[in-house]
């Protein structure tokens, strides 16, 4: 049994019986409580436990009870890396890729993110927020309820800032949770082509400021890479960061090792994402600084990448292991958190439990918000998703196949027409 103290209301909103629980606390597997009850109240989880140890009077202290029918209950699933804002499609590189081109290929011939930076440019916010929308509705449809959206699409003051401020907008038309991420060193734009430098100067002495100043993210992220940034001119972005108060995350280690993951341990980052070059020192960093690694099942399955991250490694180190879809046009355009849950354990060897911990757990903590989703919990925020599934790992064992009965988010039930919001201006 778990409860909370002096936190139930004189009257609370629901009581949910007839249900198993995947608590995803630590301990017994899934942190499972069979035949189970879940009290909500005032947006919160307010008592959870098995039904023989539910308060006599909780019952009829609620004014409505649902009927779980012996489904299964999990946090709301947190999709804790993705790129959903943008424009255009990246159809035509796919088609390249099956052709032999590798991915930093087409990179340099000014395609892959730069094609999307060209489309995203021309799209104006109407545009934008309608090509996106679909987008974080599929996400919704298999149970997520916290969303990080990065930008980087743009490369300029105005559609970084378009960008972000149409992930606000999806924040508010939908019953989300949209965590926003400035990527403004995400890759060069064309008209600074050989001054990576002074790009990197605009980022933080321009964009990032009035980012700030709008209150339109809460945290930055670099592509520290080969096609990318130095390490140099990531620490430089990370300076300025810290300054504005925004916290800091990287794309780390994905082609190769530019020790990525032990720069963004000393500046404390959240997280460090991809990490499928990271060595075991990088590790070892992000051990010591408590970060989370994120990792991107979906890249490496589109992108035909053959070298794993070291799974092995950071579970030997304690490293918490949050997956993500990575949902973007041109290495994972994937919008199915199922789906990246059966490619965490059949191409990174992950458990069903594991992969689980990483959409949930691990993905509330790799956004800093572990205090308030992430597990099922006496006094966190009321986001759950009611599954008809018979134990947990057939959440990831079925492929092209979505169980999910009901979400709930900060103690609401949602309809399936909340989905679709008016997104007419």
């Amino acid at each position: 049994m778990v409860s909370a103290k002096n936190i139930f209301p004189a009257k609370g909103d629901s009581l949910w019986l007839n249900v198993n629980l995947a608590t995803m606390t630590e301990g017994n597997p899934y942190g499972m409580v069979k035949d189970g009850v879940l009290v909500v109240g005032g947006g919160k989880i307010v008592w959870l436990g098995q039904r023989v140890d539910l308060p006599a009077d909780y019952k009829s202290r609620v004014e409505k009870t649902y009927d779980g029918q012996g489904g299964w209950i999990t946090p709301g699933l947190v999709d804790c890396h993705t790129h959903l804002v943008y424009a255009g499609s990246r159809a035509r590189e796919f088609e390249l890729l099956l052709q032999g081109a590798t991915y930093e290929e087409i990179a340099r011939q000014g395609g892959g993110i730069r094609s999307t930076v060209a489309a995203t440019r021309e799209a104006d916010e109407k545009t934008l927020l309608e090509q996106s929308a679909p987008r974080l509705e599929a996400l919704m449809h298999e149970g997520a309820t916290t969303v990080e959206v990065k930008s980087g699409y743009g490369l300029d003051l105005e559609t970084e800032l378009r960008m972000l401020r149409v992930a606000r907008q999806l924040g508010e038309k939908y019953p989300v949770t949209v965590v926003p991420t400035y990527l403004g060193a995400h890759a060069l734009p064309p008209e600074f082509e050989g001054r990576s430098d002074e790009y990197i100067d605009l980022v933080c002495n321009s964009v990032m400021p009035e980012v700030a100043n709008q209150n339109l993210a809460v945290a930055v992220d670099v592509f520290c890479e080969n096609i990318g940034f130095t390490p140099g001119q990531t620490e430089k972005v990370f300076q300025i960061a810290q300054k504005l108060g925004l916290a800091v995350k990287l794309h780390a280690e994905q082609l190769s090792d530019l020790n990525g993951a032990k720069l963004a341990a000393r500046y404390g980052a959240l997280s460090a994402d991809h990490l499928e070059y990271v060595s075991e020192e990088g590790v070892q960093a992000m051990a010591a600084k408590g970060m989370v690694a994120v990792l991107l099942p979906g890249a490496f399955y589109f992108l035909r990448e053959t070298k794993l991250p070291p799974v092995d490694l950071l579970r030997r180190h304690g490293v918490p292991i949050a997956i993500a879809t990575d949902c973007n046009p041109g290495s994972s355009p994937t919008t199915s958190m199922l789906l990246i849950l059966n490619m965490a354990c059949t191409l990174f060897r992950m458990t069903p439990e594991e992969a689980l911990a990483g959409i949930t757990r691990n993905g509330a903590k790799a956004l800093g918000l572990q205090d308030r989703i992430g597990t099922l919990e006496a006094g966190k925020d009321a986001d759950f998703v009611l599954w008809d599934i018979t134990e947990p790992a057939e959440l990831a064992y079925r492929i092209g196949f979505n169980p999910l009965q009901q979400v709930v988010r900060q103690g609401s039930p949602i309809s399936q027409s909340i989905y679709k919001p008016d997104i007419n201006y």
